[in-house]
């Protein structure tokens, strides 16, 4: 199989010193036993989880380890990493087992894997300075994504009316509409001495969740 590793290293940026390395992080089990890519996934998975941890928590200094905990779980889990992988087109480049060396679709959960490795391989052929830079290039548009975070808005809410009013939010389900296949609910919730604020979503939960949200966005104005 011919893979021409030079396209991978410019789309991330990277002159690999040692080109075997790459092509050791991006080999799978099932291609070699022996010599795959397992153990500097491994590595990689906690070079990524210290750069990520350390960017919120510039990122965050005022933030709760509760919110930050859940943005980090977001931005290093393995669909995230998938995301990633398929915007560089890892896929391309990951050795698998293939007798026929026919064009076949490899497991979303190998190429995850794959990304990992990936950034593992770059920390041991140029350091932890190049593997942040890389990391934070390819997970930019995540973290700016991070910024609102709809799961924690009822909690947002709940910590603000109790430190204000010593009451909790007041949630009202104003309707509940459309097919049982695709529903519809409309929450509103108030604060003490406040008017509704009205949210829409397919579940109450959600609802409730994008009421909270106006809420806050209505305070801070």
């Amino acid at each position: 199989m011919n893979i021409n590793y030079q396209d991978l290293q410019k789309k991330i940026n990277v002159k690999f010193k040692n080109l075997d390395l790459l092509i050791h992080s991006l080999t799978h089990k099932s291609f070699d036993t022996n010599k795959n890519n397992e153990k500097i996934e491994f590595l990689g998975d906690r070079v990524l989880g210290l750069v990520i941890a350390k960017k919120l928590l510039q990122a965050y200094p005022d933030e709760k380890e509760g919110t930050l905990d859940k943005k980090f779980a977001s931005l290093v889990n393995k669909k995230t990493c998938l995301e990633i992988a398929k915007k560089i087109n890892l896929e391309k480049f990951i050795l698998t087992f293939n007798p026929k060396n026919k064009k076949i679709k490899i497991e979303d959960k190998i190429v995850s894997d794959g990304c990992e490795a990936l950034i593992g391989a770059i920390y041991l052929d140029q350091g932890i300075i190049v593997a942040e830079k890389v990391i934070l290039n390819l997970w930019k548009t995540k973290i700016k994504e991070s910024v609102v975070t709809q799961i924690d808005a009822k909690t947002k809410l709940q910590e603000l009316a109790l430190k204000n009013f010593k009451k909790l939010p007041s949630y009202k389900l104003i309707s509940n509409t459309g097919p049982r296949h695709k529903p519809s609910f409309k929450v509103g919730v108030k604060l003490p001495n406040s008017k509704y604020f009205f949210g829409l979503g397919k579940s109450k939960k959600e609802a409730e969740q994008n009421a909270a949200i106006a809420c806050l966005k209505s305070i801070r104005l």
